[in-house]
C-alpha cells in the first residue's frame, strides 16, 4: 500500500506527482474529454478526444520525472509539441484569440486538481499542499508549451500566407511568343523581389522566352535598395538567355535615379510597358504598323 494511504509522509513532490498521473491516467484523460480545448478538436468521437489527452497525461509524468516540472523545454513535452500544435490551429481556425485558447488550457486544471485531492486524500495536509504546488507548476508550464506551441505555428500560418500572397501578387503574362512581362505593384523589398526573380525566370524556362519584360508602372518609389534589386533580377534573366526590358520609367522616378547616382546604364529601359513590347516585337523582326484613322474605318 503507497505511504500516502497508509496516512504516512509523501516522497518527493515532483515523483509523488508523477505516480498520481500514472494512477489516475485513465481518469484525467477521461474528464478532460469533456473539456472544450479537447471535445471541440476531436470530433469524431470520444474515444479519439481520450486518447489525445492520455497522450498529454504521459507527457507531464515524464516531466515529472525528470523532475523539470518548471522547464518548457523538458524532453517529456516534446512528444506533444506537434500535437499541442495541431490543437492551437484547429481552435485558431475556430475563431479563437490566443487569450481564449489560453483560458481553456486553463480549464484543464481543476479536473486534475480535483483528482489529486481524492488521491492523496489520507496525505498530510502539507505534503498535499506540495504535491498541489507541484502539479499547478506543471500544468502552468505544459499551458505555456501550448502557447508557444500555437504562436509559432501560427506565424509559420502567417509566413506561408504572405508568402502565397507574394506568388499571386507577381503574375507573369506571355505577351507574345518569347516575351513575358511582369507587372510590378507596390513596394519591394527583399522578400518580394526573390520571388520575383524565382517567378520570371521559371516563366523563362517554360516559355522558352528571349525578352522579360519587368514593368514597374506600379511601383511607388525607387530607391537604391529596389534598384539593386531590378539590377539582380536582370542579370539573372540575361544568365538564362532572356534580355531584360524595365518599362514604367515615370518621370519622378527618373529623377530620383539620377539624384541617386544609381547606374542603371546596363539595362535597357522604356518609357511604358507598350515602348517596351515594342522594341521586344522589333528585336524579334516583327514590324510594327500604327493604325491610321482611314484603316480603322476600313475595319
Amino acid at each position: 500500500m503507497p505511504e500516502h494511504e497508509a496516512g504516512g509522509t509523501l516522497g518527493t513532490p515532483t515523483l509523488e506527482v508523477r505516480d498520481f498521473l500514472r494512477r489516475r491516467r485513465e481518469q484525467i484523460a477521461q474528464r478532460w474529454a469533456d473539456e472544450p480545448l479537447f471535445r471541440t478538436v476531436f470530433t469524431v468521437s470520444r474515444d479519439e478526444a481520450v486518447e489525445a489527452g492520455k497522450v498529454v497525461v504521459d507527457a507531464l509524468a515524464q516531466v515529472a520525472d525528470s523532475q523539470r516540472v518548471e522547464d518548457p523545454d523538458a524532453a517529456g513535452f516534446t512528444g506533444v509539441r506537434e500535437q499541442l500544435a495541431r490543437m492551437g490551429a484547429a481552435r485558431s481556425r475556430a475563431g479563437l484569440s490566443a487569450t481564449q485558447m489560453s483560458s481553456e488550457l486553463a480549464a484543464l486544471w481543476p479536473p486534475v486538481e480535483n483528482l489529486l485531492v481524492a488521491d492523496l486524500a489520507q496525505a498530510s495536509p502539507e505534503g498535499l499542499r506540495e504535491c498541489s504546488t507541484t502539479l499547478s507548476v506543471l500544468m502552468g508550464t505544459l499551458r505555456l508549451v501550448a502557447m508557444q506551441t500555437a504562436l509559432s505555428e501560427g506565424q509559420a500560418l502567417i509566413d506561408r500566407q504572405r508568402l502565397q500572397l507574394l506568388e499571386v501578387a507577381t503574375p507573369v503574362i506571355k505577351l507574345w511568343d518569347g516575351i513575358v512581362a511582369v507587372p510590378l505593384i507596390g513596394t519591394l523589398d527583399s522578400a518580394r523581389s526573390q520571388v520575383v526573380m524565382e517567378t520570371l525566370l521559371n516563366a523563362v524556362v517554360d516559355q522558352h522566352a528571349r525578352f522579360a519584360i519587368l514593368d514597374i508602372t506600379g511601383v511607388p518609389t525607387v530607391d537604391s535598395l529596389v534598384a539593386q534589386h531590378l539590377m539582380k533580377t536582370v542579370a539573372a534573366a540575361r544568365l538564362m538567355g532572356a534580355e531584360c526590358v524595365v518599362s514604367g520609367i515615370r518621370p519622378a522616378i527618373a529623377q530620383t535615379i539620377v539624384h541617386l547616382g544609381l547606374d542603371l546604364g546596363t539595362v535597357k529601359t522604356r518609357a511604358s510597358l507598350a515602348d517596351a513590347l515594342g522594341y521586344c516585337l522589333h528585336e524579334l523582326g516583327a514590324n510594327i504598323v500604327n493604325a491610321t484613322p482611314d484603316d480603322a474605318g476600313r475595319r
